[in-house]
């Protein structure tokens, strides 16, 4: 065989495989329940530790309710990371049952 036929192979086999692995990601909301709120300013630290967060999508922080609605990538971020993001900006929180 050919350098040709084994660098064209070489390149199908990396794309089928980010093809694949790409194929697993998914889209996810969780709702965290977030302690430690208590102003009314306190859900933009909340928001924005959870937005620094790389894959997160979207967090929609309420202090009424004292929860955050989190969506992120699965294949970028963990709710472990979320509720780590949280609780060091000192806003400990743990998914909502």
């Amino acid at each position: 065989m050919n350098g040709k036929h084994t660098m064209t192979r070489l390149m199908l086999a990396v794309t089928a495989l980010l093809i694949s692995s790409s194929a697993f990601a998914a889209e996810r909301t969780v709702t965290l329940a977030v302690q430690n709120m208590f102003c009314a300013d306190c859900p933009f630290a909340v928001r924005k530790s959870l937005e620094a967060v790389p894959g997160v999508a979207k967090a929609a922080v309420s202090f009424k309710d004292k929860t955050a609605v989190v969506t992120y990538d699965d294949a970028k971020v963990d709710v472990k990371s979320l509720t780590d993001a949280t609780t060091n900006a000192g806003y400990p929180s743990a998914p909502k049952i």
